[in-house]
């Protein structure tokens, strides 16, 4: 069974920073695995912002430059470092695993889900 735990969301204030992590068990984030981060705001559709697709690095324009993307193999963890926050950036984010063939931005990309840390960002 593979299960996705979420930390580190919380409240900052516009060009501040958060690191988010993701413990996942039961799948490896090693190698040329797929794991990646999403984000959901209210009355938006869940959008991609970063993942480690069949092993390497992507996000998406709206977050190159101020969101990185890393892992810990040995604690099978993935984390999201964001600086620069701006208001755009709030919504609840989520941590995605397992290559499901589709887009990697996009739901159909993956298999497995956490349940999602709020990050709120206040001008």
């Amino acid at each position: 069974q593979v299960q996705l735990v979420e930390s580190g969301g919380g409240s900052v204030e516009a060009g501040g920073s958060l690191t988010l992590s993701c413990v996942v068990s039961g799948y490896s984030v090693a190698n040329k695995n797929c794991v990646g981060w999403f984000r959901q705001a209210p009355g938006k559709e869940r959008e991609g912002v970063a993942a480690f697709v069949i092993g390497t690095p992507v996000s998406s324009d709206s977050v190159k430059g101020r969101f990185t993307i890393s892992r810990d193999n040995a604690k099978n963890t993935v984390f999201l470092q964001m600086t620069n926050l701006t208001p755009e950036d709030t919504a609840m984010y989520y941590c995605a695993a397992g290559c499901a063939g589709g887009r990697w931005n996009t739901p159909l990309g993956f298999n497995w889900w956490g349940q999602g840390t709020q990050v709120t960002v206040s001008s």
